[in-house]
């Protein structure tokens, strides 16, 4: 064999070798889920800020299955699903029917976590338990 045809053979396995290293190294990476994590905490809080003290909180987790410490998780996440996570669309005129007292004993509710991959931050404070109640209308989401 030539010198120019054996230097051609290496140049041509050295390449070989070089597109299946390539190939065979590092797996790519794949996705843990098929779907975007929805996983969110909510609290009803005596106060008007974030260090009030918590009256109750509940969890929700709602891909791919709903669950969590939220006593009706199907329906929470059927609700939320409904709104396209937009938690201020979960609030309603308040209730007619219902007479609340005039008095100011604020109350937060509030919304942390993930939704749909996207991360959530929401607060809302009415003036009492009362107005709150009236507000929500027995909503899925907050009936914790």
């Amino acid at each position: 064999m030539s010198f120019v045809v054996r230097h051609r053979i290496a140049a041509a396995s050295a390449a070989a070798l070089v597109c299946l290293a390539g190939t065979t190294g590092i797996a790519a990476a794949q996705p843990s889920s098929l779907y975007a994590p929805s996983a969110l905490v909510f609290t009803v809080a005596q106060g008007d800020d974030e260090a009030s003290t918590v009256l109750r909180a509940s969890t929700l987790s709602c891909a791919p299955t709903a669950l969590g410490t939220h006593p009706d998780p199907q329906a929470a996440c059927s609700a939320l699903n409904a709104t396209g996570g937009a938690l201020d669309r979960l609030l309603a005129a308040p209730n007619p029917d219902r007479v609340c007292p005039m008095h100011y004993a604020p109350v937060t509710v509030t919304a942390d976590g993930v939704w749909k991959g996207s991360r959530v931050a929401w607060k809302h404070t009415f003036s009492n338990a009362c107005a709150m109640s009236a507000t929500l209308n027995g909503n899925a989401v907050f009936a914790f």
